[in-house]
């Protein structure tokens, strides 16, 4: 497992509020299982919707789905802040499962990340100098007008009444 962001650092890891519900599985050191949804979600912990909160303390392996796959973590149960919604710190989360929830995170936070870098690369493209852009175009058009200017020369030569 994978070192976590320390917990008591002068700034606090960067929140996602989840607009979509996101189905989360909590499983127990017994093997029981309860489900609840994610509300919030950091590199450090979170805060889920449950239908009955757990004891605070509580270890249990969170599971659930983001935009860049699955994640799977284990988690320490903090004292509830509502009746049904308790908050979490992961107390194990694997590098990997770290890339998918940063990538997730990053995604909410500046969802439009992506779309202005094919944005940029689209205006990129379209600034280039038309001397890189078209000499194949312009190859072509100067293929052709030689080859019609070539046939035409032809039909003319051959309509010559003396050269039949």
């Amino acid at each position: 497992m994978s070192s976590l962001p320390q917990l008591h650092s002068a700034t606090r890891a960067p929140r996602a509020h989840l607009a979509a519900v996101t189905p989360a599985v909590l499983r127990f050191e017994d093997g029981q299982r309860t489900a609840g949804s994610l509300q919030v979600v950091s590199l450090t912990g979170g805060l889920l919707s449950l239908s009955n909160p757990l004891s605070q303390g509580s270890q249990v392996k969170l599971m659930f789905l983001t935009g860049s796959g699955s994640v799977l973590g284990g988690a320490e149960m903090l004292s509830p802040v509502a009746s049904n919604l308790q908050p979490f710190r992961f107390i194990e989360l694997a590098a990997d499962d770290q890339r998918k929830l940063g990538a997730t995170i990053q995604s909410v936070l500046h969802p439009d990340n992506a779309e202005q870098a094919w944005i940029k690369k689209l205006r990129d493209a379209s600034a280039q100098p038309d001397s890189q852009r078209g000499w194949r175009f312009k190859l072509a058009v100067g293929a052709v007008g030689l080859v019609t200017l070539g046939l035409a020369a032809a039909i003319f030569l051959l309509r010559l009444p003396w050269l039949k």
